[in-house]
């Protein structure tokens, strides 16, 4: 009989939980507000939240959620297909109110802010797309309405935005400079970082990196970000840190691989990265692989660093990445492995740096990575409606990397959730049907 989450809970049950500090200077744990544009099963709301609602694992460990969820803000409740939305569900088995407005929420039906943190999560539902094919979802909105409550009550709490903060540039970064006014503890990004890597593979500290190529098999800009902030947590570290990115531009495939004959990107390093996905039966990257064209995203950064990111073929869990240290003959490689049920279980160490954020207001990795990710991808969009290269001037952002394994998913987890164990269907414990 095939494992469920229901059964592996139980199993485990007899197990000490593994738990966080305790809240700084309180007695109560924090209580969390959750603003989403769409819930339903393998939403990012739902993959988030599930492990805020319930134990789950971390390394290994049964972890029990250190934050209280006490109110929802639902901009749409709407399912996807045959999949229906998950907000009464949510009300149902967690007795968490739902609020009609975002002000609602974070007072919890009062005048002032009474939440200790915001979880923002702008990712699914239905939004328009633009003319340069990128889903225009409510992050900034969500972000000016938060932060108007805090406004108003003069007390600032955590503040969790999911993926990049906006598709546009100027939205971004007043989102940033707002915080760092009011002195918001503020997280964003994504949650393929936070995956274990196999092999494991960690940079020297002060290292000096020639180039850094990442790689994803997933869709135009939703997926693009990603590899750029995997090849952001990777490059950030080298010697001097972050100094900022000078040059980004889109290229379509024949353009790509024009570029390479160039010598302005390592197809051999590209391979290096391919390999410990496939090993020696490395397809033709050159080519089309299943038919789907490749394109790549050139990203130069002002200390003269090489950073490539490129879309190879279609696998939703294509995250492989390999970085040339100067001084050394063979690149370090690695993929992010995601665990069973594609990409649904990064989540449950994303979620886990949530939880340790808000109880600490302190976030495990700079923001300002994110913010250089996300004005690398709203930069590429532009190069590729334009088709040039484009300077960036407004990426001149400096910070220093932190250390932030004690967040990352290790493998243990994977050695009792299993390729074996039945996917469950949103909250409930019941399997997922094959």
């Amino acid at each position: 009989m095939k494992t469920t989450r229901r059964r592996l809970l139980q199993s485990l049950a007899a197990a000490p939980l593994l738990s966080l500090p305790a809240f700084a200077g309180e007695q109560r744990r924090p209580r969390v507000a959750v603003i989403y544009t769409a819930c339903y099963h393998r939403s990012h709301a739902h993959v988030i939240l599930e492990n805020m609602l319930t134990p789950y694992l971390f390394n290994g460990k049964l972890t029990q959620p250190t934050v209280d969820v006490v109110s929802i803000f639902a901009d749409q409740r709407r399912g996807a297909g045959s999949l229906p939305d998950l907000t009464d569900d949510i009300v149902r088995q967690f007795k968490v109110p739902v609020h009609k407005t975002i002000e609602g929420a974070l007072t919890l039906g009062g005048k002032e802010l009474a939440v200790d943190g915001v979880v923002s999560i702008g990712e699914h539902g239905n939004y328009p797309t633009n003319k340069q094919g990128v889903r225009e979802y409510p992050r900034k909105r969500f972000f000016d309405e938060i932060v108007t409550v805090m406004r108003r009550s003069n007390r600032f709490v955590p503040i969790f935005n999911d993926k990049h903060l906006s598709y546009r540039w100027d939205w971004a970064r007043e989102m940033y400079d707002t915080c760092q006014k009011h002195r918001i503890p503020f997280m964003a990004g994504s949650s393929v970082p936070l995956a274990q890597r196999r092999p494991e593979m960690d940079l020297p500290a002060n290292c000096v990196i020639e180039e850094a190529v990442s790689i994803h098999g997933g869709p135009f800009e939703i997926y693009d970000f990603h590899a750029l902030e995997v090849l952001q947590a990777f490059v950030e570290s080298r010697k001097g840190g972050e100094t900022g990115i000078s040059h980004v531009e889109f290229l379509p495939q024949d353009a790509l691989f024009r570029a390479e004959k160039a010598g302005r990107w390592s197809l051999e390093l590209a391979r290096a990265a391919m390999r410990t996905e496939f090993g020696d039966k490395l397809p033709d990257i050159t080519r089309p692989i299943n038919d789907v064209e490749p394109w790549g995203i050139l990203v130069t950064y002002r200390d003269g660093t090489k950073g490539t990111m490129l879309k190879l073929g279609y696998s939703g869990t294509r995250w492989n990445v390999a970085c040339k240290l100067s001084g050394e003959k063979m690149p370090r490689v690695t993929r992010h492995h995601v665990g069973p049920w594609n990409n649904r279980c990064l989540f449950m160490a994303l979620s886990h740096a949530i939880q340790q954020f808000i109880v600490t207001r302190t976030s495990p990795y700079p923001v300002e990575r994110t913010l250089l990710a996300t004005g690398a991808l709203e930069a590429a969009v532009r190069s590729r409606t334009e088709n040039r290269r484009l300077e960036t001037p407004n990426l001149n952002i400096a910070y220093a990397a932190r250390d932030f394994r004690a967040m990352r998913e290790m493998g243990e987890s994977w050695k009792i959730l299993t390729e074996e164990t039945k996917e469950t269907i949103a909250f409930a414990e019941r399997p997922l049907r094959r």
